[in-house]
């Protein structure tokens, strides 16, 4: 099905929108028997950390279900995302198992800290999936996984060539898809004082501005001085919105 990979980039560019490029994408991952795909994208931050799982600004869905989209988002589920967790460490594809029964890379990551989005995904039988991840020259980050319903493992069989046709594919969709991901040039992120960033660290690891205020020996009106600062310069509609932002732009 890959033979022709100047058909494929054809087929990608007579795409007239990002959306009709992910069904098109989707078309060739059903094509290698996978039931659903996902496809994020995380541009490059300031000050980021290697290895640390960041909010992406794109999460594309394909028959997997669409309430995943409010978790990982609103509900912080990437950081806490096994897979997530493998492949911001690795620039190879891999194969991963949710099943209890089933050795794979993200065994070790099931643990009780990352129980809901497993609960999630077995509640709604994604259990197996091949991951593509794609590491940019200039820190930008993506992933391309194929997605298995039910209690089967994909990779039983030919797992060699399943895995080097979706990575292939992987590579040609996103240079593809990467046409309408270009960052906002007036979008400028914004600079949070060593104070601030501080008192959101803090905000993140669940304390209060009186415990905050404790840690750091200064009074609770300053902590809450400078988180709310913080939170107007990331143009965030609360504490939990704020250290989100704060996490997304590479701040914290």
């Amino acid at each position: 099905m890959l033979d022709d990979v100047t058909a494929i980039r054809a087929g990608f560019a007579a795409q007239p929108c990002l959306e009709a490029r992910v069904d098109e994408a989707f078309r060739h991952v059903a094509g290698l028997g996978f039931d659903g795909m996902i496809y994020d994208f995380t541009p490059a931050a300031p000050h980021q950390q290697r290895g640390t799982v960041r909010d992406p600004a794109l999460l594309a869905l394909r028959n997997v279900d669409e309430g995943m989209r409010d978790l990982w988002f609103a509900g912080s589920y990437f950081q806490i995302d096994p897979v997530q967790r493998v492949a911001v460490t690795t620039t190879v594809p891999f194969c991963w198992s949710y099943d209890d029964t089933v050795e794979s890379v993200i065994t070790p990551h099931l643990t009780e800290e990352t129980r809901p989005v497993c609960q999630f995904l077995r509640e709604r039988e994604v259990f197996s999936g091949v991951t593509i991840p794609i590491h940019l020259p200039g820190g930008d980050f993506a992933t391309v996984t194929g997605v298995g319903l039910g209690r089967r493992v994909l990779w039983d069989h030919g797992e060699g060539d399943c895995i080097a046709a979706l990575s292939l594919l992987a590579q040609l969709f996103h240079q593809s898809a990467a046409e309408f991901l270009a960052p906002e040039p007036t979008r400028a992120i914004p600079h949070l004082t060593p104070r601030e960033t501080e008192c959101l660290l803090l905000t993140a690891e669940g304390l209060s501005a009186k415990e905050i205020s404790r840690a750091l020996d200064r009074a609770e009106a300053t902590v809450v001085m400078h988180i709310n600062a913080a939170m107007r310069k990331l143009g965030a509609r609360n504490r939990v919105h704020a250290v989100t932002l704060a996490t997304r732009h590479g701040l914290i």
